[in-house]
């Protein structure tokens, strides 16, 4: 891209707040952002080919939205944790095995979604987040749902597309769990979730059991449909 159209989006930025460039092929973080730090509030940047994300981007303390999806970052960086007022961070498709202990700093983010990157771990930092409304990570390869999860207040927690085998009783505080298309057997699924269960929609279906076969658990008869469903 021309210093030219990168002045431009610069410009129209400066006066909107948003700043979206996508799919022009950048492998580094426009550094003519730094200008822009006190009155950003979006930036997409996906569809590009960017690998790193500068320590400067914990400057941008009026950002409420930050998408960098498809593209090749492997890691983030501390100051991330700086972003006071971000409520929503897109981070999909990129190479993300791990976060940085700052995310947990991130107490206005709602929306977190790190689909399509490679998590063979649930993030354990993400617990701290008591005010995460949604959280995606989904076609990740994460095998275990540690009891920790429990602390999360999320409205949806998407986990569809992992190896998931092993489900801590403590899921059954969650209220929206998506699990399609994982390894779980039907020993697999708390009985809790049944019979001491937050979740309002389960959904299990592409696993290594047939969903009818719940219905022959224990505490299923109990449920209340108005408060519990199954997602087939």
């Amino acid at each position: 891209m021309g210093n030219s159209a990168l002045k431009a989006h610069l410009e129209t930025s400066q006066k909107t707040g948003v700043f979206q460039l996508t799919g022009k092929g950048l492998t580094e973080f426009p550094e003519e952002l730094q200008k822009l730090t006190g009155n950003l509030r979006t930036v997409d940047l996906s569809n590009n080919k960017i690998e790193v994300l500068p320590a400067f981007i914990g400057g941008f303390q009026q950002i409420k939205s930050f998408t960098i999806s498809s593209n090749k970052l492997t890691s983030l960086p501390n100051d991330i944790g700086k972003l006071k007022k971000l409520e929503t961070l897109i981070l999909n498709g990129n190479q993300l095995n791990q976060l940085p202990s700052s995310v947990g700093q991130l107490k206005s983010l709602r929306t977190l979604s790190l689909s399509g990157n490679r998590f063979k771990e649930f993030p354990s930092g993400l617990c701290t987040l008591r005010q995460l409304d949604v959280l995606n990570l989904s076609k990740n390869k994460i095998q275990v749902v540690p009891a920790e999860v429990a602390e999360l207040q999320a409205i949806e927690i998407n986990l569809n597309q992992n190896q998931i085998s092993t489900l801590s009783p403590e899921v059954s505080q969650l209220k929206v769990l998506r699990l399609e298309e994982n390894c779980l057997e039907i020993s697999s699924i708390p009985l809790s979730i049944l019979s001491d269960s937050q979740v309002s929609l389960l959904s299990v279906e592409g696993n290594l059991f047939e969903v009818r076969m719940l219905r022959d658990l224990e505490g299923y008869d109990k449920v209340s449909l108005c408060q519990f469903r199954l997602l087939l």
